[in-house]
């Protein structure tokens, strides 16, 4: 009996012991936690559309450490290094007793460590709480923070823990740093060799550091490949094709793309690690290729900027916000894709497409190009000579300013503003200044990301889009009103694609246009097909002029050089919506023959024509609307001269309401001849027939 209680109250002091221990080691472990704050600071990361990183931020400390996850790595890679590493990685709880009875059973047989007894792990506990010297109690440490780690984390965390922070020599921390700065990629898909050196590395980063030890690196690359664990992963004879690989002899730059929308992201959300934006790499890229290549060209104070878009969805997909971000003598810091300038004439389209639109011209209507007086406005043409009589086309391509000037007079300054605001663009007047005929020839002041947008309806069909800023401003296509009516477009994508490319540049089926603002300050290109647009601007960052500047010769050039480098496949610009048609001069109706003003300011062809036109469609036209398919569309009436309010009739029928627009749409019932009237207030009458197919 005595024995059998003694051994229960030997047993129960154990149990007590045992317990009293485990709650001492709990409580140790829960009072010295590890520092695993440490492994949060990561370099912080900005990236496309794609999640591919544009460009990396080193830590407070210098470091460039990209948080790696388990998917960010080529599981070859991972299966080499946890053979050659951690054997028993999965199996072990932070600390393996078979490799430290090995370790120790070859430091007593042979004096002198053959092998570490390092675990993975353990060695994620040296990385996030270095330690000065290499001691035995630091050792100890490293053991208790390895089982303390395992406690805390999965092994997956662990093992994304030891990718980021794994030392790679120098300032690289982590497989993804040193990946992109040895080999210029991600280590999403690694050759043997590489795989090779990256497990290589860590073991002593800066002896081994490709770029000044490539022989000691080389000969650690070979040690892991030859390793017998390493090589069930990589399978025979891979090691001796690996070794013929040279070492890199050369550090990488990281991605270092889009300086000011980078900043401009850091700025919005300082706290936050990654940064998605909707650009796309290979677009950004080769913006920037271009726009280095051309600022190398220009005067060394001046500057340039890029944006390009997707007018479907309004994402910027390529922003350079001047053309070096680190060169002071062209104040590179300064994103000038956000900076009030003159436009130049990169607004005429927009006037000639109101006049369209109200049926004022068409494209072979000619119209003066002489010296002319606006109640004390006097516009010159920018070569300062004059062209005569000239197509509406021919005016348009060749940016003539008086022409441009004469519609804007006709269809009215606050007409076009408003258009603007359907685009949500807001060009910007001069103070207690209303708008005026100057805006036709860049009298406002706007940024070349609101220029793009207004074009982005263009290339949109007519329906406004919301040009996003790149980082947290959603793109959008806006809920509002048409900017210009299909046909419009049509007639000025038309004209604009038939201009000539600059000297030197091939024919991209683009359709473009150029500005030179007053004082040769600014030189502007903007241009588009019909999915994306793209705006250029050259100038000083100070607005000081620059002679020599001019929209055609210095800023097309590299419109059609970045469009041609960008990589995004050319979409054609849509057909001829119904109703839209281009006529020769002689089959135009009187009316639209020639544009004049008489001196009251009604728009006339003639100085006895006061009666009402129907310049669209005109007479005995045969117009496609789709009859066949049996969903017919609407046709667009437009007229010319006659007094409002305006009543239609439609083979005899009167239309809706009284209208006192210019414009209108019938709906025809079917197929066949049609007779269509107009009766303006005075009584006065036209009619013309037509076709519907």
């Amino acid at each position: 009996m005595k024995k059998r209680w003694k051994f229960s109250i030997g047993f129960g002091a154990c149990l007590l012991l045992a317990a009293g221990a485990y709650a001492g080691l709990d409580w140790a472990d829960r009072a010295y936690s590890p520092p695993l704050e440490n492994a949060t600071v990561v370099s912080r990361e900005v990236l496309d559309a794609d999640g591919e990183l544009l460009r990396a931020f080193a830590t407070p400390q210098g470091r460039w450490r990209l948080k790696t996850a388990i998917e960010d790595v080529d599981p070859r890679f991972l299966a080499m290094l946890i053979g050659y590493e951690d054997r028993r990685f999965y199996e072990h709880g932070g600390v393996d007793p078979w490799a430290i009875g090995r370790a120790v059973f070859q430091l007593l047989t042979n004096g002198r460590i053959v092998s570490g007894a390092s675990t993975l792990s353990m060695q994620v506990a040296r990385l996030i709480e270095p330690r000065e010297t290499r001691s035995f109690s630091a050792k100890l440490l490293q053991l208790a923070r390895a089982i303390q780690l395992e406690r805390r984390l999965d092994k997956k965390a662990v093992l994304e823990l030891y990718l980021t922070h794994a030392p790679y020599g120098g300032n690289l921390e982590g497989v993804r740093a040193a990946s992109l700065a040895w080999f210029g990629k991600e280590p999403k898909r690694l050759t043997v060799a590489e795989a090779g050196l990256l497990v290589a590395l860590p073991q002593s980063p800066e002896m081994r550091r490709p770029d000044r030890h490539p022989q000691a690196a080389h000969a650690a690359r070979e040690r892991v490949l030859t390793r017998p664990a390493v090589t069930e992963v990589t399978g025979e004879g891979e090691a001796e094709r690996a070794s013929l690989d040279a070492v890199p002899r050369q550090r990488l730059q990281l991605p270092a793309y889009a300086a000011h929308l980078a900043e401009a992201a850091i700025r919005k959300q300082p706290k936050a690690e990654e940064y998605r934006t909707t650009l796309k790499r290979g677009i950004q890229k080769k913006l920037e290729e271009v726009a280095r290549e051309a600022s190398a060209k220009l005067a060394p104070k001046v500057s340039l900027a890029m944006v390009m878009a997707d007018a479907t969805t309004g994402e910027i997909v390529g922003e350079v916000g001047s053309a070096d971000y680190f060169d002071a003598g062209r104040s590179g810091w300064i994103d000038m894709t956000r900076v009030l300038r003159s436009p130049g004439s990169t607004l005429k389209p927009f006037i000639y497409g109101l006049a369209f639109e109200q049926g004022l011209v068409s494209q072979e209507t000619m119209i003066e190009d002489r010296p002319a007086d606006f109640f004390g406005y006097r516009p010159k043409n920018f070569d300062m000579t004059y062209q005569g009589d000239v197509t509406v086309r021919q005016a348009l391509q060749l940016s003539l300013n008086v022409p441009a000037v004469r519609l804007l007079d006709a269809v009215g300054p606050s007409r076009l503003m408003i258009r603007f605001r359907r685009a949500d663009v807001h060009p910007i007047l001069p103070p207690s200044e209303a708008p005026g005929l100057a805006i036709g020839l860049g009298g406002v002041g706007i940024t070349l990301k609101d220029l793009v947008q207004s074009y982005a309806a263009l290339a949109n069909g007519g329906q406004p889009v919301r040009v996003g800023n790149g980082i947290d401003e959603q793109p959008a296509v806006l809920d509002s009103e048409m900017l210009l009516e299909r046909q419009a477009i049509w007639n000025v994508t038309d004209i604009l694609s038939d201009v000539l490319p600059p000297t030197g540049s091939r024919k991209l089926g683009i359709a473009y246009k150029t500005g030179t603002s007053y004082g040769y300050r600014d030189a502007w290109s903007v241009g588009y097909d019909g999915r994306y647009v793209l705006g250029v601007w050259v100038g000083r960052p100070d607005n000081g002029a620059v002679p020599g500047i001019a929209g055609y010769q210095t800023a097309a050039p590299i419109l059609f050089e970045a469009f041609s480098r960008s990589g995004v496949p050319f979409t054609p610009h849509p057909a001829a919506p119904a109703g839209a048609v281009r006529l020769a001069q002689s089959d135009l109706p009187i009316a639209q023959r020639r544009f004049a003003v008489t001196a009251s300011g009604l728009i006339r062809s003639s100085s006895r024509e006061t009666a009402p036109q129907i310049v669209y469609p005109p007479e005995g036209a045969k117009v496609d609307l789709g009859a066949s398919s049996g969903d017919i569309s609407p046709l667009v009436l437009k007229l010319q001269g006659g007094r409002p309010p305006f009543r239609w009739l439609a083979n005899g029928k009167p239309l809706a309401d009284l209208s006192r627009r210019r414009t209108n749409e019938w709906q025809p019932e079917g197929a066949g001849f049609s007779t269509l009237t107009v009766i303006d207030s005075a009584g006065r009458a036209a009619t013309v027939r037509v076709f519907v197919e």
